[in-house]
């Protein structure tokens, strides 16, 4: 009597966390680097002989500097090794926080900081695509969460660490860290990474293409809004606390954000893979509450707490989950779609400054949450009609 042979079954690669730590810790060092200027902008004016207005314009164009030139150099460094790219970046924010660090000139001092945001918009434009890449599709969300966790982290613990160490030292002292982190950084790459090949020329795609691919503009919408009405928030809190009474808690509520944003990007890896449209929803539904709660009890303290927790649970995994959904999305050309999202992303990151600016001025504090309120109701809007291919109830 034949028996019959059951198929050998095929070992399952380990979860490549010690790579995706490395990309973790290179996207910490993109965040960080972009945000730093900000805990350390009276010593870094005094130094330069500029005001803290005319030192806080490093931060503008770091995010200039990525969304001029996200697109266009992914389009030209296409064929090149995944790698190989992002050890060119990193070795741009090493030598970009290095002359911030050492320069006494503002126009060089500016010229540094555009030449990181360049890094970052290459950096950006890889990362999400490198990290997919490392895991079959099934961990590819959990993969996209560890990686991007870096921006919370930066953010929560990054800035104010950063700024504490300014202030002890020296202004430049926390952009030489950068530095040796960088540089420490591409030793890890070069040693664990595994190459990934870029694209011969023949496949390259246009953005056009891109665009062209459905579900994509509705996730850039998404994108723009997101982060523009997150951006106007994160920017201004500090003044809003301020003359809602609660300047000095400050420092506490940011906290409660980063912490409540790292339990997101936890949760997002956790469900990403089978729940992505609900997490996304879910997570535009909270940041809306957030608003709401401000606009209407922001001189209370348990109420901003309540907030903040809100807020971070609703914005940590967006990173996350907004790549996911444009790589899904895009297929073969989610890496020029990935360009596009870097260059809308730091985009609505200025614009977020600006358009702030002008509530605070003309309407006052009490009108921030109220905007953000806006923005998120036509997020709600796209994301409950972008069922098909942009957001679907469930992962192909």
């Amino acid at each position: 009597m034949a028996t019959t042979r059951l198929p050998t079954p095929v070992p399952r690669k380990p979860f490549p966390l010690p790579s995706l730590l490395a990309l973790a810790t290179a996207v910490f060092v993109t965040a960080l680097t972009e945000n730093l200027p900000a805990g350390v902008l009276p010593g870094m004016g005094e130094s330069l002989g500029v005001s803290e207005s005319a030192a806080g314009q490093t931060v503008t164009v770091y995010a200039i500097g990525s969304a001029a030139t996200a697109i266009p150099l992914a389009a030209a460094t296409a064929g090149w090794g995944r790698k190989r790219l992002l050890l060119t970046a990193m070795g741009g924010f090493a030598v970009a926080n290095t002359v911030t660090a050492v320069s006494g000139s503002y126009p060089l001092t500016l010229a540094a900081r555009f030449l990181a945001g360049v890094a970052a918009g290459l950096a950006w434009a890889l990362l999400a695509g490198y990290a997919r890449r490392l895991v079959p599709v099934e961990q590819q969300g959990r993969a996209m969460a560890v990686a991007m966790a870096g921006v919370p982290v930066a953010l929560s613990l990054g800035v104010p660490v950063g700024t504490f160490l300014g202030r002890m030292s020296a202004w430049w002292v926390p952009f030489l860290v950068m530095t040796a982190l960088a540089v420490g950084v591409v030793g890890w790459i070069t040693a664990l990474l595994p190459e990934e090949p870029g694209r011969p020329d023949g496949e390259r795609v246009p953005v056009r293409h891109a665009l062209a691919v459905p579900g994509v503009v509705p996730v850039l919408t998404v994108t723009v809004l997101y982060v523009l009405a997150h951006t106007i928030l994160f920017t201004y809190i500090a003044p809003f606390l301020d003359r809602a009474g609660l300047g000095g808690a400050t420092g506490t509520v940011l906290l409660v954000f980063g912490l409540a944003s790292m339990a997101s990007i936890w949760l997002t890896g956790a469900h990403i893979h089978r729940r992505l449209r609900r997490l996304t929803i879910g997570g535009a539904l909270l940041v809306a509450a957030t608003a709401g709660v401000l606009a209407l009890w922001s001189d209370s303290a348990p109420p901003v707490y309540a907030a903040a927790l809100l807020w971070g649970l609703g914005w940590g995994g967006v990173p996350t989950l907004l790549q996911t959904a444009l790589g899904d999305a895009g297929g073969e050309r989610a890496d020029a779609a990935q360009a596009v999202l870097v260059t809308l992303w730091n985009v609505a990151m200025a614009a977020g400054g600006v358009v702030g600016g002008l509530v605070l001025d003309g309407l006052g504090t009490g009108a921030l949450p109220w905007t953000v309120l806006a923005l998120m109701l036509p997020v709600l809007a796209v994301l409950a009609a972008a069922r098909r291919h942009a957001f679907p109830p469930a992962r192909g």
